[in-house]
């Protein structure tokens, strides 16, 4: 069961380490591209998703577990800000494909994904 969070709430741990996955996801579809920021199709996201190696590299990357590549490294300068519930720079595009990713790796990646919140919540 995914516990609810109330917009007021200066952080909400869980909803924030899905954001920060989510945005690492988007991120890494983008990485390849030579445009600072393109837009990511839904398609390319969905590649990304069902690519278990890349995202348990890039999972492992943030627990600290393993190398970071440019987007492990790109993740963990968001960190902070995702943790805060801010992205100021995502548009509303991103921000759908950020809430499809968060879906995805809290119901994929249990177990990732309960000791990044840990570790980025700070508790």
């Amino acid at each position: 069961m995914a516990a609810t969070c109330l917009p007021s709430s200066p952080v909400c741990p869980r909803v924030a380490a899905l954001a920060l996955l989510a945005v690492l996801c988007v991120v890494c579809v983008s990485a390849q591209q030579a445009a600072p920021r393109p837009k990511i199709s839904d398609e390319a996201l969905e590649h990304a998703l069902n690519d278990k190696r890349y995202l348990m590299r890039q999972l492992k990357c943030a627990l600290g577990e393993a190398p970071c590549d440019p987007v492990g490294r790109r993740l963990k300068t968001l960190a902070p800000l995702v943790l805060r519930g801010t992205c100021p720079q995502c548009t509303p595009e991103e921000t759908r494909q950020i809430q499809r990713t968060l879906s995805h790796i809290q119901r994929h990646y249990p177990k990732e994904w309960n000791r990044i919140v840990k570790q980025y919540s700070g508790r």
